[in-house]
């Protein structure tokens, strides 16, 4: 790979600085499938097999299917999401799987970056700008959902009690860091 090959995460160099109670961190380059299926359909249970999980059917929830996790975003519509790895064998695939029936496996991994809210105070930073309820009795880890936190259009996806995945369009990811940053001000490390 040549230096002009070399890929540039749009938030590469980018430090929330010392905080306290929540970490923030961008994981970069993840791989992601955007996958439209009749989720009653033979393709459906195909594409099960083939991931090692079935697609969740209730909205906002997410199935784990070994290293990676498939996320509800419609009634026929999910997005694959795993580690970094050449995704051409994965679209692959899940576009056999379909075996020439209705549907689509699109790879979308440039379209995003990620960035990881964890910590005991990732709850509050986010509901700063997110007008979801994030009480864990109506959204806890296993869920996700498409919302706003503060302008930007993200892809919200509780991964853990305490830790939080924004699925972000490269375009507004400075402006999503720097809003985050914002919003965990009065948790910096030193005097305010």
């Amino acid at each position: 790979m040549t230096v002009d090959q070399q890929r540039h995460s749009p938030l590469a160099g980018w430090s929330p600085g010392g905080l306290r109670g929540v970490a923030m961190r961008e994981l970069a380059f993840l791989t992601e499938v955007n996958l439209r299926v009749d989720p009653a359909g033979p393709a459906a249970r195909r594409i099960g097999e083939l991931l090692g999980a079935a697609l969740p059917t209730e909205p906002t929830t997410v199935a784990a299917a070994g290293r990676r996790c498939v996320l509800w975003l419609g009634p026929d519509e999910w997005l694959v999401l795993g580690p970094d790895q050449p995704v051409a064998a994965l679209v692959e695939s899940l576009r056999g799987a379909l075996a020439g029936g209705p549907g689509s496996a699109v790879d979308v991994s440039a379209q995003r970056t990620t960035i990881e809210l964890t910590g005991p105070r990732a709850r509050a930073v986010l509901a700063k700008g997110c007008p979801l309820d994030l009480h864990p009795r109506a959204f806890r880890a296993g869920r996700c959902a498409q919302t706003l936190v503060g302008r930007a259009q993200v892809l919200v996806w509780q991964a853990g009690d305490e830790a939080y995945r924004l699925l972000v369009r490269a375009s507004s990811a400075g402006y999503l860091a720097a809003w985050l940053a914002d919003a965990a001000a009065e948790y910096r490390d030193g005097p305010g």
